[in-house]
């Protein structure tokens, strides 16, 4: 059974064999077969792989056919300035001469168990006016075709979509131009917000804004995993790309669709020092516990400062040939007993280097270090190159008796790359993970805190030392200044 637009869009994830489906194939499924787009061929294939959606876009020629290209032109004529019958000479790569609508839809209704027609109507060449009669027309068909229940349609002209709106009042039309909240969307029973996924890069807010209002979040056209990750994260509802078939690993893969919830996330999608609002600091030069050199400094961009989509913490040496660095700390603003947390990192470089992604107890109740626990999500030392260290100290375990538990092992590129240091916390076990692997994990055995403090809540911390009883065990290269540790997004999930 199809589902209507908005009841399928709707769907949220609730875990594993949840029935969310966000992928929308642009043009068909095309790609990885190389299909010609838009083809009846890409949507077969579209519908095939369970794609929730199929996109395709639809133009009318000068003796008033509807046929499904992307461009105003096929071959080297003007769609909208000749006969179909010159269109048809043509051949697309896999032998089909370009599809009218009435060929598509007919394609569409065939062995379709859950793929959604996504009707783009083109914006017209000659006039405004001819766009909207060519949206007209194809609401038409559709509903003669008795398939208004598979389609949704989408312009980059708000007119078109007033148009159909204006003849089918139910038929479910979302916008791909961007230039409106989804607020206004909804006033003007506009059903979505198809926009580039940069828009909402830009206006975060918007997200909240349609989940509020009920307005269908769609984002095109996505490609690589980081973007479909972060998407995934932010539940949209539908999600259109030239690359489904990676689309459907990401959702697998993604912790949303396995039962966890984002709860707590930076982006760094501003400008400026750290959100105060997430973050605090560690302020001082007290070698915290490990003989360390620099002074962290409290709120100087010189340390801590984002830009470009990423937070920069930054390792100095002053002209006095001292050391400056940041600790941040969520203390306060973000502490968690039990959860998913996810740090997408590059990494600086060099002896006498020591980056952290880690965490700490909230209110140590077992006592001091290391009583109440201590969670090493991610540590590198500069005269390790490329090593990665994912470690737990507790009483019973711990560096300085030579019982921590630890997984070491060697990164490509960490430096140049990101990567993401994760871990999934919960009742029985710790699992700590890199680019969605498993890499090491740490079972609970037994109720005593001693060997299991981590039922109380942690916070976490983001920082660079200089030196150290282990950063700077083979000395500190004084020529590798400044270094940076340039973090892409921390999310923290529950359960």
């Amino acid at each position: 059974m199809l589902l209507s637009a908005c009841t399928a869009s709707r769907k949220t994830a609730e875990g594993p064999g949840s029935q969310w489906n966000p992928v929308v194939a642009h043009r068909g499924a095309w790609k990885a077969k190389s299909l010609p787009e838009n083809s009846i061929a890409a949507l077969k294939e579209a519908i095939l792989l369970g794609c929730a959606g199929s996109e395709f876009d639809v133009h009318r020629t000068a003796d008033d056919s509807l046929v499904v290209n992307h461009d105003p032109y096929f071959f080297k004529d003007t769609i909208e300035k000749v006969s179909f019958a010159t269109l048809a000479k043509h051949r697309l790569s896999n032998g089909e001469r370009i599809p009218t609508l009435r060929e598509y839809i007919a394609a569409g209704l065939e062995n379709n168990p859950s793929t959604r027609l996504v009707l783009e109507i083109k914006q017209s060449i000659i006039s405004k006016e001819r766009g909207q009669e060519t949206g007209a027309r194809a609401v038409k068909l559709v509903r003669e075709m008795n398939a208004s229940s598979i389609t949704t349609y989408i312009s980059f002209d708000y007119a078109i979509l007033q148009k159909i709106l204006s003849i089918d009042g139910k038929a479910p039309v979302q916008y791909l131009e961007a230039n409106k909240p989804p607020s206004r969307l909804k006033e003007d029973g506009i059903a979505g917000a198809d926009y580039h996924y940069s828009a909402f890069r830009n206006h975060p807010e918007w997200i909240a804004e349609a989940k509020t209002a009920g307005v269908v979040l769609n984002a095109w056209t996505v490609n690589d995993s980081t973007t479909m990750d972060w998407l995934l994260v932010h539940k949209f509802d539908l999600i259109t790309t030239n690359e489904p078939e990676l689309l459907m690993e990401r959702l697998k893969q993604s912790p949303v669709n396995n039962g966890w919830e984002l709860t707590w996330s930076d982006e760094f999608d501003y400008k400026g020092l750290p959100d105060s609002s997430r973050w605090n600091y560690d302020v001082g030069d007290h070698g915290w516990g490990n003989e360390e050199k620099q002074f962290y400094t409290k709120a100087d961009t010189l340390n801590a400062l984002v830009k470009n989509g990423s937070l920069f913490i930054t390792a100095r040496k002053t002209e006095e040939g001292k050391y400056t660095s940041a600790r941040l700390v969520t203390k306060g603003k973000g502490d968690w007993l039990y959860g998913r947390v996810e740090v997408r990192a590059k990494l600086p470089s060099g002896r006498g280097i020591w980056p952290a992604i880690w965490m700490l107890p909230t209110d140590w109740a077992y006592g001091g270090w290391p009583a109440s626990g201590e969670i090493d999500i991610m540590e590198h030392v500069g005269y390790n190159p490329d090593s990665i260290f994912m470690t737990v100290h507790t009483t019973l375990f711990n560096h300085m008796i030579n019982t921590q538990k630890s997984a070491g092992f060697v990164v490509t590129d960490p430096y140049n790359t990101f990567h993401e240091y994760a871990i999934g916390w919960e009742k029985e076990k710790i699992d700590f993970f890199m680019d969605g692997q498993l890499r090491f994990s740490f079972p609970r055995s037994g109720k005593d805190p001693a060997g299991w403090p981590f039922d109380k809540p942690f916070h976490l911390l983001l920082n660079i030392a200089v030196g150290g009883g282990w950063g700077g065990k083979q000395g500190i290269d004084e020529n590798i200044f400044p270094q940076r540790m340039e973090v892409d997004y921390v999310r923290v999930y529950g359960k």
